[in-house]
């Protein structure tokens, strides 16, 4: 581990700003890395720490990250990574950064933050009730030059325990977690791997009774191009990879993980959302039509319709 000290001249402004911490996973990066780096330092407010694992890159990405330390506009920690994953590389990113944090926040390598990034996601924690936080939303998408490519699913229906099962609705790079939410995140992922860390962080403060909230307005420019680990969630194809997945047995390979991972965790569990997380059990390991009636007891849900459709089918195969 290193770390570099910010400048004062470049930080002085940012003196009484909040504390920020922004974890970056990278692993060949080079191509993209300075833009996402830019986008950070051209926030409007925060003091930020950026805790930066790298899992083995061969590339340029090294020497990108210490010219970004030697310009002095943040604090930069650096690691190596367990090279075990994309999941892993943020899971030991979760246990390494410091709780000492007003914000956390978590980054990808290739994307580009709007300046007022930070600042919106500290307004929209300044309003939720005590208690573990966290805010997470649509982006905007581009092409690998840069260029628009639309917007991410606009979801309209409640953010929730019974949504989060089986859904994952906001991306890492688009969340803010308070530091009840972080330290929850960090504590609850000892116990083992998920699938990734947006995902687990979207169940577990939900399942403990946190407030998640889904904002509408994009602050982000998601990339598309070809060495993305998750593709855009919008559109045909899209649809068509999401029902691949579910025929192939994807979908409950992934339940799998989060059930194992939530059963060490029961005790932050709510006891409504206990017995959600029950039904549903029922509902992928039952015989029919048991497993049925299981589904529609636990009261999980997807964003569409189509989705709800999808769910159901997957349960009636015994493929959830």
């Amino acid at each position: 581990m290193n770390g570099n000290q910010p400048g004062m001249d470049k930080q002085s402004h940012r003196d009484t700003h909040p504390s920020i911490a922004i974890l970056l996973g990278t692993r060949n990066g080079a191509r993209f890395l300075k833009e996402q780096l830019t986008s950070i330092a051209a926030q409007t407010v925060g003091r930020i720490t950026l805790y930066v694992s790298d899992d083995g890159s061969s590339d340029e990405t090294s020497t990108i990250l210490d010219e970004f330390a030697a310009s002095g506009c943040c604090q930069i920690i650096r690691f190596e990574g367990p090279r075990k994953g994309f999941a892993e590389n943020y899971r030991s990113l979760l246990q390494r950064a410091a709780d000492t944090h007003d914000a956390y926040m978590f980054s990808d390598q290739d994307d580009i933050w709007y300046p007022n990034k930070i600042e919106r996601g500290l307004e929209l924690l300044a309003v939720t009730p005590p208690g573990p936080a966290g805010i997470g939303g649509r982006t905007r998408s581009m092409t690998e030059a840069g260029e628009d490519a639309g917007f991410s699913p606009l979801f309209r229906r409640t953010p929730a325990f019974r949504n989060a099962l089986v859904q994952s609705i906001a991306g890492g790079n688009t969340m803010i977690l308070n530091p009840d939410a972080f330290r929850l995140v960090r504590d609850s992922s000892r116990a083992g791997p998920f699938v990734s860390h947006d995902w687990w962080a979207y169940i577990i403060i939900t399942a403990a009774g946190g407030q998640f909230v889904y904002d509408k307005q994009p602050t982000i420019s998601y990339r598309q191009h070809p060495d993305n680990l998750v593709g855009a969630n919008s559109g045909m194809l899209a649809r068509l990879r999401r029902i691949r997945n579910g025929l192939a047995g994807t979908y409950r390979r992934w339940n799998d993980v989060h059930m194992r991972l939530l059963v060490p965790n029961r005790a932050y569990l709510t006891e409504e959302n206990r017995v959600v997380l029950d039904c549903f059990n029922k509902a992928r390991t039952g015989h029919l039509p048991g497993r049925f009636f299981a589904l529609k007891r636990s009261g999980v849900y997807r964003q569409t319709w189509l989705s709800d459709v999808n769910l159901m089918v997957a349960c009636l195969l015994g493929k959830l």
